[in-house]
């Protein structure tokens, strides 16, 4: 019988010609090395025999349990290991269930389509108990969109529920705001303007805020953390206490200056190195008005270019600046094509 033969069965067995050579080994106390050579199973795959310290030609039989513990321990130093992993896993994904099944009050989620976040906004204003703070970009109102806003609003002022938005200076002159104000309960409502404002932010009793979360506006978060609408509500009062109301004047340049608030932010976006779309977009006014403000800037200053502008600007104070004659770099030059010169 071959060896290839005696030993076609798996690497886990022991074939009977081993079973024998074992027995007999464990009977005379040791075996020749050439008669294990027969069997490697024995020796090799099972580590039952072992090499003779006395005489290299023997092998001497291991006990079975020792063998078996020889065998057991890389077997089980692996199972340990995959009771660790398993139990990392368990513990990180237990976590994971956790927060997926987190109460509603410290969700964020994203509300997408326009019909989608009206319908959540709604709700939210049906819910507030307390107050309403809004910060609204821009100053152009479509009807459409202030009947909206009316049919929302009305129904919570009438519940007593305190009104407070942020527009920017630029609404102030637009003739639909105005309207929708009108309609409103002064003594719940609280308005103020300011230069420049962040992006779109609602926020209904502290509890729950909604903000764009994307720049089209298509969708939006609505978040219900309360650590982060805590944060987003100081930001709102940070932001309201650097606003102006809307029945009192707007802050104008220096005594005698001759120019609007609305020219004098113009004058800063310019000094601060604005393009006329960068300054139209932070005043939330039409880059076309922005450019009419720049051109009353060099009537009202008597500039002869673009950058004749800006050194006037800060050499009559309007904008803060080094101040001085005009540096030789700001002479008369013509304008910037495409812009009012």
């Amino acid at each position: 019988m071959t060896a290839s033969h005696k030993h076609s069965h798996d690497a886990d067995e022991l074939c009977d010609a081993a079973v024998d050579l074992y027995a007999q080994a464990l009977a005379q106390g040791r075996i020749s090395r050439s008669a294990a050579e027969e069997v490697p199973c024995l020796a090799a795959e099972h580590a039952l025999l072992t090499a003779d310290p006395r005489d290299d030609a023997w092998l001497r039989p291991v006990p079975p349990t020792a063998a078996l513990a020889r065998l057991l321990h890389p077997l089980a130093r692996e199972i340990l290991d995959q009771v660790r992993t398993a139990d990392r896993l368990g513990r990180t994904l237990g976590a994971l269930s956790a927060l997926a099944h987190e109460p509603p009050d410290l969700a964020i989620r994203v509300v997408a389509g326009q019909s989608s976040i009206q319908a959540a906004i709604d709700a939210a204003l049906r819910e507030a108990n307390d107050e309403v703070l809004t910060a609204q970009p821009g100053s152009t109102r479509s009807p459409e969109i202030i009947r909206v806003a009316l049919a929302s609003t009305l129904p919570i002022v009438k519940r007593n529920v305190r009104l407070r938005h942020i527009y920017q200076h630029s609404a102030r002159y637009g003739p639909v705001l105005k309207g929708y104000l009108a309609q409103l309960p002064g003594n719940l409502l609280q308005v103020r303007t300011t230069e420049r404002a962040i992006d779109r932010l609602m926020i209904f009793d502290r509890k729950v805020a909604y903000l764009p979360a994307n720049p089209d506006r298509s969708a939006a978060l609505e978040i219900r953390h309360p650590a982060l609408v805590l944060y987003l509500a100081q930001l709102y009062d940070v932001l309201w206490a650097l606003s102006t109301p809307l029945d009192a004047p707007l802050p104008t340049a220096l005594p005698g200056a001759p120019v609007t608030a609305v020219q004098q932010s113009v004058a800063r976006l310019l000094a601060d190195g604005c393009t006329d779309q960068a300054a139209a977009e932070k005043l939330g006014i039409s880059v076309r008005t922005c450019r009419a403000h720049i051109a009353k800037l060099m009537h009202a200053l008597n500039a002869t270019s673009r950058t004749h502008l800006g050194a006037l600007l800060i050499q009559s104070g309007v904008v803060e600046g080094p101040a001085g004659p005009v540096p030789p770099e700001y002479a008369k030059r013509p304008a910037t094509p495409g812009e009012p010169g």
